[in-house]
């Protein structure tokens, strides 16, 4: 079985009509021709004497001949047909020209455009009136048979131009939101596509911001525990410091596990003002000698949730690296009010490398992404070697929102 519109006969006629339609018409003009039916337009006719019917076929063929050009030339045959029907009209009176010319006047008006549209309809509306016209000066008849003239014109050829048009915008209008639903589709898409890139994102933060900092805490303690000569209270000290770290990175993969299979929620606490004494103590506990200088944190309450995480993500970060590659150094972390900003800085002096340093994957990830988030709060982000030392810098402006 065929699905609608994929086979039948139908189908076939829709393949083929280009050459159907214009059989079907010479047909028709020789069956009417064999019936004797002419004159349709006899008041018009200029011939004297009755003619056989079987002239109409001298105009007829010529314009069935004619249509099977009209998918590509619809205008043109259109005027040549017209200009035959006229002949016809003014002789033999057949039908073949009438049903050629309303055929060609369909496929006209539906692959017209706006424009063309209303050229056909002015040339219908002229049309009418001409006939109506002539039929009163010339065909020698009353008013009411002229009126019946151009009426019976105007609606045979009115309703072809009306169904032509009809059936062209119901296309129009199908392809319209055919268009329109795949455009949605598209934008769907795109909106799936990037929801799903910001989401890898905010897990790539968070791994990095939490996860990845106490994995790595953790190796660089135990290294430095098996770098120096062994001691009873120095390795269990390190050895609490690894398992801190550990149940610090359990918790936090938990919490995104429970997260992603649950949904809803952010994948981790957002980091607060509260989190800098515990983030300062966990350097300290890691070998760095910090002084923080946080003593405006009361003057920035307009600073924003998204400024504040922000800085509390910069010294989090700044002193995460200060680990990994300047242990033992003196880091200085001020937090303070600069103008209409919020100034964050995180300075280190001395300190040593990791005695068998380790590669990274995701070296300088962290700084890129601190910048990516301060950049997006309006602020500005930098950091590089500063004399003997390091800084990282922010700037965020009030009222930042994440």
């Amino acid at each position: 079985m065929h699905e609608p519109g994929e086979g039948g006969l139908g189908a076939w006629y829709r393949r083929h009509r280009w050459w159907a339609d214009p059989l079907g018409a010479l047909v028709l003009s020789v069956v009417m021709a064999a019936f004797g039916f002419h004159g349709l337009w006899g008041p018009f006719s200029l011939l004297s004497d009755d003619v056989s019917p079987w002239w109409a076929l001298v105009l007829a063929v010529p314009a069935c001949v004619l249509s099977l050009g009209k998918a590509r030339r619809p205008w043109t045959v259109l005027v040549l047909v017209a200009v035959l029907f006229l002949a016809d009209l003014l002789t033999v009176g057949g039908v073949g020209t009438l049903v050629v010319l309303l055929d060609v006047l369909w496929m006209a008006a539906f692959r017209a455009g706006p424009r063309g549209r209303r050229v056909l309809l002015i040339s219908l509306g002229t049309a009418t009136a001409a006939l109506f016209f002539a039929a009163l000066l010339f065909a020698d008849v009353d008013v009411p048979v002229a009126v019946l003239f151009g009426v019976q014109f105007g609606a045979i050829f009115g309703t072809d131009y009306w169904w032509a048009v009809a059936v062209s915008q119901a296309h129009e209008l199908a392809e319209l939101h055919r268009q329109r639903a795949e455009d949605a589709a598209a934008a769907a898409e795109r909106d799936r596509t990037e929801a799903v890139q910001r989401e890898r994102e905010a897990m790539a933060r968070e791994l990095h911001d939490v996860v990845a900092g106490h994995v790595l805490a953790m190796a660089i303690r135990a290294e430095a525990a098996l770098a120096t000569r062994p001691d009873r209270s120095d390795d269990r000290a390190a050895l609490r410091a690894v398992r801190d770290a550990g149940l610090d990175a359990h918790g936090a993969l938990r919490s995104m596990i429970s997260v992603l299979r649950r949904g809803g929620g952010p994948l981790m606490p957002t980091p607060s003002w509260a989190d800098l004494d515990g983030i300062v103590q966990e350097a300290r506990r890691s070998g760095l000698t910090v002084r923080l200088d946080a003593a405006e944190l009361g003057d920035l309450g307009d600073l924003g949730g998204g400024g504040e995480q922000a800085v509390v993500r910069v010294v989090r970060e700044a002193l995460g690296n200060c680990v990994r590659h300047a242990r033992g150094a003196q880091v200085e972390v001020r937090i303070a009010r600069s103008g209409d900003e919020t100034l964050v800085r995180v300075r280190s002096l001395g300190g040593t490398a990791a005695v068998a340093p380790m590669r990274h994957d995701s070296e300088g990830w962290g700084l890129q992404m601190l910048r990516e988030r301060v950049v997006a709060l309006g602020g500005a982000f930098q950091a590089g070697p500063d004399g003997d030392g390091w800084t990282v810098e922010a700037r965020l402006p009030a009222g930042a929102r994440s």
